[in-house]
């Protein structure tokens, strides 16, 4: 099985829901993403109102690269609302029939025999272990899935439905400015239980919030640029790559320079006072 590169490309700002890359500059894009080093990429059935993913799966064609050279992700459960699906608003459904149609469509518009790894999108109270293992069983034995996760699951939500079929990974939300996950168990959890995370949204609310909290970051980031040589995403990047959980942030930038300065990052060891001082600064209260 192809393994997974340290920085994952998001891609739900590719399509319509962000950049609105055509075929072409898409192609152009997951060729780069590979010269870089960068060779998965992080999907949703729903990116682009259920479009994202048939605009990727037409440039990846284009682009002639082997299938194994490369890793994919794809999120499945959400209920959607758009045109062709018409709900009245976002729900969670994890039914064995509806698992199995999404993989499906999600195989079919990234013109793929199989995903790497299928992550179920966000927990739902009437999940049933019992549904979703007779989903996976399928599709595992099949051979359209390779690995199964999930995304934004509690550990409890996680023991509940983890029966037959091993979780690899837990994508969550976790940024310098969203530590939650240090406290609340979760990054404990899976770090015990050796799953994996992935991080959405690794550089939080820092470029786009101005309040006290990003204030606060920006003057402890002050010096760290210069002992480091490093900017300030790098920094926040390295910042929850220095956790001993291995951390995986899933990055949604089009940019080739970003992408440099992301692979960058992994290679900045934090020393330990300076990854504090960061946490003190974004948590607005001194360690107890």
């Amino acid at each position: 099985m192809t393994k997974g590169s340290r920085i994952i490309s998001g891609t739900m700002n590719w399509g319509q829901w962000g950049k609105q890359l055509d075929t072409a500059a898409m192609a152009s894009l997951i060729g780069k993403c590979i010269e870089l080093g960068i060779n998965t990429f992080d999907h949703a059935d729903i990116y682009g109102g259920y479009t994202t993913e048939a605009e990727f799966g037409k440039a990846f064609q284009q682009t002639k690269i082997d299938r194994e050279a490369l890793y994919f992700i794809s999120k499945c459960g959400i209920q959607f609302p758009t045109d062709t699906s018409p709900v009245l608003f976002n729900y969670y459904s994890y039914s064995k029939s509806y698992i199995i149609q999404q993989v499906e469509r999600s195989l079919t518009n990234l013109q793929t025999d199989y995903l790497d790894l299928l992550l179920l999108h966000r927990p739902s109270p009437l999940m049933e272990a019992g549904e979703i293992n007779a989903a996976l069983d399928q599709l595992i034995a099949q051979g359209k899935i390779k690995a199964f996760g999930v995304s934004n699951f509690s550990p409890s939500q996680i023991d509940l439905i983890n029966e037959n079929n091993p979780i690899i990974f837990n994508q969550i939300e976790f940024s310098l400015s969203h530590f939650e996950p240090i406290y609340d168990g979760t990054l404990d959890y899976l770090t015990q239980k050796q799953i994996g995370v992935m991080a959405w949204s690794p550089l939080g609310k820092y470029f786009s919030n101005k309040d006290n909290q990003q204030e606060s970051i920006q003057k402890t980031l002050i010096p760290l640029k210069e002992k480091y040589n490093a900017e300030e995403d790098q920094l926040l990047l390295a910042w929850i790559m220095k956790h001993p959980a291995n951390v995986l942030p899933v990055i949604g930038t089009t940019s080739e320079n970003r992408m440099k300065k992301a692979l960058k990052a992994g290679e900045i060891e934090l020393d330990e006072i300076d990854w504090f001082s960061l946490l003190v600064a974004s948590q607005g209260h001194k360690m107890p």
